[in-house]
């Protein structure tokens, strides 16, 4: 179904889904338990990577998650990086694919009373940079 996934996909990957819960400067607890709730129900069936300890690699997205939150980065740098990885790597990024990106990063903004204007926008930029076709 995908192309194989690897560790730096998923690191990437986080990035994006920090700075959609980082671009409000307050990331609640509820954000980090919808990503959590989902990176389990739909991230670890997508491919057989493992990461360095042969732990599905999908989990990097919660420990690299979990550490930007502990350095408190930028929001937007995040995402920017994000968008650098995605248009280098654009192999990996399938209408499937892109469709769980939008599916996960709107979880985690309606967590918590609902999303906030911040969060609107970001989500807005996101789905326009997923449907632009880069090589």
């Amino acid at each position: 179904m995908y192309k194989k996934l690897n560790t730096n996909f998923y690191k990437n990957v986080a990035k994006l889904f920090y700075a959609i819960a980082a671009v409000d400067k307050v990331i609640k607890e509820e954000e980090f338990t919808a990503l959590k709730k989902i990176v389990k129900k739909e991230w670890l069936t997508l491919d057989e990577s493992e990461d360095e300890y042969s732990t599905d690699a999908a989990y990097q997205i919660e420990f690299v998650f979990e550490g930007l939150q502990f350095k408190g980065l930028d929001a937007y740098d995040c995402y920017n990086e994000f968008i650098e990885y995605k248009n280098k790597h654009s192999y990996f990024f399938t209408d499937q694919l892109n469709s769980l990106i939008m599916k996960t990063a709107d979880k985690i903004a309606s967590s918590y009373a609902g999303k906030n204007k911040s969060e609107l926008i970001m989500l807005a930029k996101l789905d326009l940079n997923l449907k632009t076709k880069t090589s």
